[in-house]
C-alpha cells in the first residue's frame, strides 16, 4: 500500500493557525479492513462447509459402522446358533451311532449263539442218525438171529415133540405161556418131599441164539444157573436143560 507520507515534512514546521491542520498532513494508510473482513467470511463459510461435510461424513462412517457392527453380530449370532445346530446333529449323529454299534454287537452275540445252537444241533442230529443206523442194523441182526432161531426151533420141534412129551411127563412139568412171544414158562411139581403140590418154575427166554433164564421162583444162585446154561447151549439139547434146572429146584427146596 503506498504511503504519501514524506520525512522530510516533518522538520519543517509551521506556525500554528497559519496553514492546514496537523491531522490532514498525517498520511492516509489503507488497512484493507473490508478484504481481510470478506477474505475471513469466506473462510468462515469454508471452514463450516469443512466442518459440517466432516460431522455428515463422520454421522455416516458412524451409522455404517453400527450397521456393521449389528451385521457381525447378526452373522456371529447366525453361527452361533449354526454351531449350536451342528453340535446337536453331531451329539444326536453320535448318540444313534453308538445305539447301532451296540444293536450290531447284540446281533452278533445272537447270530453266535444261532450258529453255536444250530452246529450243536447238527452234531445232535448227525449223531441220532448214526444211532439209528446203528440200531436199525442191531434190529435187522436181531430179527434175522430170530427168525433163524425160529426156524432152527420149528425144525427141531418135530424131531422133539415125543421127546418133550416124555420129559413133561416124566419131570413132572408143565408148559405155559410168559407173556412174550419168545418167552416159555417151565412149572415143576412133586419138588418138595414135604408138599408135593408146591410148584417151582423158570422163564426160559429163546429171543437170542443162546438160552437164558430170566427168573424162577424159588430163587436160585445164579452161577448154578450158569453152569446149566452153558451145558445146554453147547449141546443146543432142551432136556438138559430141563433136568438141571429141575435138579437146582430140588437142592434149593431141601435146604
Amino acid at each position: 500500500m503506498a504511503s504519501v507520507f514524506d520525512p522530510s515534512l516533518s522538520t519543517s514546521r509551521q506556525p500554528l493557525g497559519s496553514g492546514p491542520s496537523l491531522a490532514d498532513t498525517l498520511p492516509s494508510i489503507n488497512f484493507g479492513f473490508d478484504d481481510l473482513r470478506d477474505r475471513m467470511a469466506k473462510f468462515t463459510a469454508k471452514f463450516d462447509a469443512f466442518i459440517e461435510q466432516g460431522r455428515k461424513r463422520l454421522l455416516e462412517e458412524r451409522n455404517q459402522f453400527h450397521m456393521n457392527v449389528a451385521e457381525l453380530q447378526e452373522d456371529q449370532r447366525m453361527k452361533k446358533k449354526d454351531i449350536e445346530i451342528l453340535q446337536l446333529k453331531t451329539n444326536t449323529h453320535q448318540q444313534t451311532m453308538s445305539k447301532e454299534a451296540a444293536e450290531t454287537r447284540e446281533m452278533q452275540a445272537a447270530i453266535a449263539s444261532l450258529s453255536a445252537q444250530r452246529d450243536k444241533q447238527a452234531a445232535m442230529r448227525d449223531a441220532l442218525r448214526e444211532q439209528i443206523a446203528t440200531t436199525q442194523k442191531d434190529i435187522e441182526a436181531r430179527l434175522a438171529a430170530q427168525r433163524a432161531h425160529a426156524a432152527q426151533m420149528e425144525a427141531q420141534a418135530r424131531f422133539n415133540v415125543p421127546e418133550l412129551d416124555f420129559w413133561v411127563t416124566n419131570l413132572c412139568m408143565r408148559i405155559e405161556g410168559a407173556g412174550a412171544e419168545d418167552r416159555l414158562k417151565f412149572v415143576y411139581t412133586h419138588v418138595d418131599e414135604k408138599s408135593w403140590d408146591r410148584e417151582a418154575w423158570f422163564e426160559l427166554s429163546t429171543g437170542s441164539r443162546d438160552y437164558d433164564v430170566r427168573h424162577c421162583r424159588p430163587k436160585l444162585e445164579r452161577d448154578k444157573v450158569e453152569k446149566v446154561l452153558d451145558r445146554v447151549n453147547e449141546t443146543r439139547e432142551l432136556a438138559v436143560l430141563l433136568k438141571g434146572m429141575r435138579e437146582l429146584f430140588v437142592e434149593a427146596m431141601k435146604s
